[in-house]
């Protein structure tokens, strides 16, 4: 099986269903437990997704074999800088590239924004997703902004 990453509308059942998922995995991590509906439909609400749609910012959806299986989103900050934000790749997926992949899909847009670094922010329990960034060239920095309270590590990669 292959793996194809295309932008997507944040909106459209597949990216809705992705980002649902990636809320319940980040808050079930966070909380020990599973969450519940409520917490995620809470969670989602005014969430931002609306910036992740051009001119201010994309998401990514990536299918593996043609299901959808992960998603990522870029918010732009500034003219030059971009946020990655929503990264997701179905756990039954994971060891199979496309971590690496939806995250050159994602890099290749920003590119097309004209941003020249992308940051992002993420937690110590999601351990995998700090390695997936190191491995493909994120570097740790100091904190940026402090928007995020759930924000433990900071990260960077120059274009």
């Amino acid at each position: 099986m292959t793996w194809t990453m295309t932008p997507e509308h944040v909106d459209s059942p597949d990216a809705a269903l992705l980002r649902r998922d990636y809320y319940d995995e980040v808050a079930s991590r966070y909380w020990g437990r599973p969450a519940t509906t409520a917490e995620i439909d809470e969670g989602l609400t005014d969430d931002g997704a609306e910036r992740l749609v051009p001119p201010t910012g994309e998401f990514v959806v990536g299918r593996f074999g043609g299901g959808a299986a992960a998603c990522a989103g870029l918010i732009l900050t500034d003219a030059e800088t971009a946020e990655l934000t929503r990264v997701y790749v179905r756990p039954q997926v994971r060891g199979t590239g496309g971590g690496g992949l939806l995250l050159a899909a994602v890099e290749s847009l920003a590119r097309d924004f004209g941003v020249r670094q992308i940051r992002l922010d993420t937690r110590n329990d999601l351990v995998e997703a700090r390695g997936l960034y190191a491995k493909h060239g994120y570097r740790e920095v100091p904190a940026f902004h402090h928007r995020n309270q759930y924000a433990e590590h900071w990260f960077a990669k120059e274009l």
